[in-house]
């Protein structure tokens, strides 16, 4: 069942139907004038609940806050729930809200579940602002004129992390992917990197989500005397993966590269495990003024560190509010429109962009996993190696496939 937070006084989907029926109304002009609706649909429990889960729903609360409470001269609300990784349950917490009256649904943290939602987006003609999901299908073939792709993807992080790991020499890889959109997706646009970059595949295994043993997979990807082994899986798979490649002796012969790692990731391995692990992030904490004072604030209210995923939460939240402010309205297509025109500035980004295919643009970093002895803290965690630019970071727009450019 969906967790809600605190409503603040207005009519329901139901009310707004009978206020259209009284006052002749269109339903569509009925549901505009209402509170504005925010729906965060997250992980609460599994793989991804440490980068987005109750986190997410927090950073959200926040954006929120920051753009006063209400937009013009109504309410906004935020309702939350668990999506358990299922596209289908997803699905049927989504149509519920989209029905009810939510306006933008936000967090999704598995692919599938992305994609499911969009589609519902599209039927609905309501709004989706993906945060934590990562397939570059998201912008390409799946593309949306109702959906944004926020934070990351998986071009940007075979492009940040693989195309870097090449660069030093590692050109030998070897795949240990999550057997789903999003592991297939990262296995895919990765091998492409690593290919153009002069480097060589050599195999790949693939594992369900939420794997426990990783023995015999690891096992495989040793016989396969590759130098590199490329972690396309997240969350707790890729915390579980590291463990027990470090317990076997796999980091002998192997270097472990994850590509998609969150800082929480590292903060659960430790830095004796994560030491000199590759990655690549949209935002960390510890970057500058406004970095640090942004979560500062989540800190008081999580006794964590954001990831960049719930950085991106509240960083979609407050454009798309800034939005509903800008054209007067809460209508899909203004409000979109609005978001691309409008540079995206704030703690995380700088002059980004919101293409017509749905991607955000912004710079991403590699960074490098301090030694315990580099690390003042608790959560310092992280070294520059390189900030990328957004346009090398991310597919170029004519490549993805998307049916919406022309």
């Amino acid at each position: 069942m969906a967790r809600q937070g605190t409503r603040a006084r207005g009519w329901s989907g139901l009310g707004a139907a009978w206020v259209a029926a009284c006052l002749g109304l269109s339903a569509a002009q009925a549901a505009d004038e209402g509170p504005v609706r925010i729906g965060v649909l997250v992980d609460l429990e599994g793989t991804y609940a440490d980068i987005g889960g109750l986190g997410a729903v927090e950073a959200v609360r926040m954006a929120v806050e920051d753009a006063g409470g209400s937009v013009l001269g109504r309410p906004i609300e935020v309702v939350s729930a668990g999506g358990q990784n299922k596209a289908d349950v997803a699905a049927s917490i989504a149509r519920q809200w989209y029905d009810s009256g939510v306006d933008v649904i936000t967090d999704l943290p598995s692919s599938a579940m992305a994609l499911a939602v969009i589609n519902l987006a599209n039927e609905k003609k309501k709004l989706a602002l993906v945060t934590s999901a990562g397939s570059s299908d998201i912008t390409g073939k799946f593309c949306s004129p109702y959906a944004a792709h926020w934070t990351w993807d998986t071009y940007a992080m075979a492009k940040g992390t693989g195309a870097g790991v090449v660069k030093q020499g590692g050109t030998d890889w070897y795949f240990l992917t999550a057997d789903y959109v999003f592991g297939q997706a990262l296995e895919r646009d990765t091998a492409a990197v690593v290919k153009a970059s002069g480097g060589r595949v050599l195999g790949a295994v693939r594992h369900p989500l939420n794997t426990q043993d990783f023995s015999s997979f690891l096992l495989q990807a040793q016989g396969s005397k590759a130098k590199i082994l490329g972690l396309a899986n997240g969350g707790t798979d890729t915390i579980n993966a590291i463990k027990q490649a470090r317990e076997f002796g796999l980091t002998d012969s192997m270097q472990l590269v994850a590509l998609i790692a969150f800082l929480s990731d590292v903060h659960s391995l430790g830095l004796k495990v994560a030491q000199g692990l590759l990655l690549t992030e949209a935002f960390y904490w510890d970057q500058n003024e406004e970095t640090r004072a942004w979560s500062r604030r989540f800190f008081a209210r999580m006794k964590r560190m954001p990831s960049m995923t719930q950085a991106g939460a509240y960083s979609g939240t407050l454009h798309y509010l800034k939005a509903v402010k800008a054209v007067g309205s809460k209508d899909p297509e203004a409000v979109m429109a609005q978001m691309r025109r409008t540079p995206i500035n704030d703690f995380m980004t700088h002059d980004g962009v919101l293409r017509p295919d749905g991607r955000v643009v912004r710079d991403m970093y590699l960074f490098q996993a301090k030694t315990p002895t580099e690390s003042t803290g608790e959560w310092d965690l992280y070294k520059l190696v390189r900030r990328i630019p957004g346009n090398e970071a991310f597919r170029p727009l004519g490549e993805g496939g998307c049916p919406l450019v022309r």
